[in-house]
């Protein structure tokens, strides 16, 4: 299918004019269904069970094979939903893009010539539906009736594997301004959808909390976390931090820190982090924490900051165990970090860490606190 490929920082997507028709046999998108008043349709809420409508049974034909993002459709905005697509006829019914993802690396073949423009090859699976779930249950219905106009192309905006955390992250952040979705069951939601069942993904997401929670944690409620309620800057969001964690669990070099003889272990790794960043905050002095002049404690120096830890992981004696030793040793050996506070002062920061975009900058800080302390 024809498509447009798009950059956005470190992201690629594609947009896509879909036909209606073919759109709706490539897409999956429910788990939960709502009825008019609010109510789980087939759960016990202790009321005489509706009669089971079309909308309803088409809904609940799909949820029986679907693993998707879990999303609850409200039977009377699909019905409302239906009727504007039949009735209007001046304006596009579909103004708005729906976005898809893939968990598949899509294949895209550009134009001779071009760059931005070509075919891209649909995945084996079908797309989880991002946004626009109403709008394509409304659409199924309207395509049913006799009159239907059939031409209808959908704007589609499709994100692949490559940036499964974004896509995560954009369905949640989407989700979260509905109200009759719970915050408590949208961060279920987001820890089932990001890590699963996946070890490596699951311990990440453990050091993730006990870096936000704990007591002795040197980022203590300064993650903007779904569902939290810290009055605290925020200085890194949670998508960001868990894929740098992520990131640094699976590097080969520092997995004896955070591996014992039966398997991933939180304490051990949450320590290692723990006090390299406490050795880091002695480093940086008064410029750590909420002082607007640096850029010490924003999103970008913090992932560089995790990143070390693996050089930490890696170069600093294996026997050291997380506590008062270790935290010790650290501060002496990123002790030389203190010469680079000048460099984090907001005025020309950007300036003096160019990059093409925030992944980049990352790895150049890493390597730069990573010289000063001999880590490299």
């Amino acid at each position: 299918m024809f498509a447009l490929r798009m950059r956005q920082k470190e992201s690629e997507f594609y947009f896509v004019s879909y036909p209606a028709e073919d759109l709706l046999r490539k897409v999956r998108f429910v788990t939960r269904f709502y009825g008019d008043d609010g109510e789980v349709i087939g759960g016990d809420t202790g009321k005489k069970k509706k009669q089971v409508d079309d909308v309803e049974r088409y809904v609940q034909a799909i949820e029986k094979n679907s693993k998707s993002f879990q999303r609850q459709l409200n039977r009377r905005k699909v019905k409302q939903i239906k009727d504007f697509y039949r009735n209007e006829v001046r304006q596009p019914v579909i103004p708005g893009a729906v976005l898809l993802f893939s968990t598949e690396k899509l294949e895209f073949q550009p134009l001779k010539g071009m760059e931005r423009a070509g075919n891209l090859l649909e995945p084996r699976g079908d797309f989880l539906i991002i946004d626009g779930q109403h709008r394509l249950a409304g659409l199924h219905f309207y395509l049913q009736e006799e009159d239907a106009d059939r031409n209808v192309d959908v704007p589609v905006v499709i994100f692949d594997g490559k940036t499964s955390d974004f896509a995560t992250e954009m369905f949640v952040v989407i989700n979260s301004t509905h109200t009759r979705i719970n915050r408590s069951h949208l961060i279920d939601l987001y820890e089932r959808i990001e890590w699963g069942t996946d070890p490596e993904k699951k311990y990440a997401a453990g050091l993730v909390r006990a870096c936000y929670e704990n007591d002795d944690s040197p980022l203590q409620y300064h993650i903007n976390m779904l569902g939290g309620r810290s009055a605290q800057e925020m200085w890194i969001n949670q998508a960001q931090i868990f894929g740098e964690i992520h990131r640094l669990v699976r590097r080969k070099d520092a997995q004896h820190r955070f591996r014992d003889g039966r398997g991933w272990n939180k304490d051990r790794g949450y320590g290692l982090i723990r006090d390299t960043l406490k050795a880091l905050r002695s480093a940086f002095g008064d410029a750590w924490g909420d002082n607007k002049d640096y850029f010490v404690t924003r999103d970008v120096t913090i992932g560089a900051m995790l990143r070390l830890c693996g050089d930490v992981a890696a170069k600093v004696d294996s026997t050291l165990m997380p506590g008062p030793e270790l935290l010790k040793t650290l501060e002496s050996r990123l002790k030389p970090i203190s010469g680079l506070t000048f460099e984090f002062r907001r005025d020309g920061f950007y300036e003096r860490f160019p990059a093409r975009g925030q992944l980049e900058r990352i790895e150049l800080i890493r390597q730069r606190l990573a010289r000063e302390a001999r880590l490299e």
